[in-house]
């Protein structure tokens, strides 16, 4: 339960309101794919955010925040050389293990592809344990789209097939426009052998999961990350309930098959 005091090496916006930290990583615990950590300032609060960065690359701590609230805001307004308060990791992880041998579909909305990119860097790093991969993204706007140098590398590759949608977009932009889940249909995969990674706001996870679904992939291969209202990431405080879940202690990542019923629960 107590913080530990970290150092910011580095900052690098990605959007008018998000912005990934680097944070002096010494000492800290090991993590997997899609595990959050506790981050705090003094006099200000503490976030649950999700880890951004390699896992099996040494380095700094990657989070990256969108400034929504005090405390996120505080947090991202961050100088390098500040101080932040560090707890974790927290949590269940994505699949990769289980996934070896099988195609992987991952679906990012927004600010969902910051818990997904260990995952998808931990793909692209083993890529041969894998069949066909495939990550899809979208985000509001273009200058809402988060890792934009690093997605374009991952374009270049040919043994990954990426695709970004935007909802709305000028003139000047020619990618797809529409829901990231117009990008499905484009994308071949093996329904019966495949593991899906979703993750982005709540409606977008249900529309993607039923998409998933309609192309033939089971509901215990399809995994999702909630992130629903965590506190104090240790199942104390109740604030992420779900029902008889509580997302901190048995997620954030679950099986779209333990959750569907609840996640169509209105106002739970």
């Amino acid at each position: 339960m107590r913080p530990r005091l970290r150092r910011v090496l580095r900052t690098r916006r990605e959007t008018y309101d998000t912005v990934t930290l680097e944070i002096d990583a010494h000492g800290e615990p090991g993590f997997l794919p899609g595990q959050f950590n506790m981050l705090s300032l003094p006099g200000v609060g503490e976030v649950a955010i999700s880890i951004s960065g390699d896992g099996e690359s040494p380095g700094p701590l990657v989070h990256t925040i969108r400034a929504v609230a005090a405390a996120t805001t505080a947090i991202t307004a961050s100088k390098r050389g500040s101080l932040i308060g560090v707890r974790g990791p927290f949590g269940s992880a994505w699949p990769v293990d289980a996934a070896r041998g099988k195609d992987v579909v991952v679906v990012a909305g927004g600010i969902g592809l910051a818990p997904l990119r260990p995952a998808v860097l931990h793909l692209l790093r083993h890529r041969e344990d894998y069949g066909r991969v495939a990550v899809l993204y979208g985000a509001r706007t273009p200058a809402d789209l988060l890792y934009v140098h690093q997605i374009e590398t991952w374009r270049r590759r040919l043994d990954v097939d990426v695709a970004v949608s935007v909802d709305a977009a000028p003139a000047t932009w020619r990618g797809n426009v529409g829901v990231v889940t117009t990008l499905l249909p484009r994308v071949a995969f093996d329904p019966s052998d495949t593991v899906a990674m979703v993750c982005g706001p709540e409606v977008m996870m249900r529309f993607a999961a039923a998409a998933l679904a309609e192309r033939g992939v089971a509901s215990g291969s399809i995994w999702l990350s909630l992130e629903r209202n965590m506190k104090c990431g240790v199942g104390l405080c109740g604030h992420c309930q779900l029902g008889p879940i509580l997302v901190c202690r048995d997620g954030p990542v679950m099986r779209h098959d333990q959750v569907a019923a609840l996640m169509a629960v209105r106002e739970l």
